[in-house]
């Protein structure tokens, strides 16, 4: 897989809450680090996606959002 995404973090799925048209994944990268991302269910049955099966979160970031503590 090359993309031009630098920030590939390679994981294990460990959620995948489904609804109707999307699905939060979430993986975890390791480190206590968990992403999650909102994927098209087309996208859950395309990549076969289900808990525990190894995955990547690539992240494109075109905005940053801003949090507070």
């Amino acid at each position: 897989m090359k993309l031009s995404a630098r920030n590939q973090f390679k994981g294990k799925v460990v959620g995948i809450e489904t609804g109707a048209v999307n699905a939060i994944v979430t993986i975890d990268i390791g480190g206590g680090n968990i992403v999650s991302s909102t994927v098209s269910m087309a996208a859950v049955r395309d990549l076969e996606l289900e808990v525990g099966k190894d995955a990547y979160a690539i992240i494109k970031a075109t905005s940053v959002m801003v949090g507070i503590d």
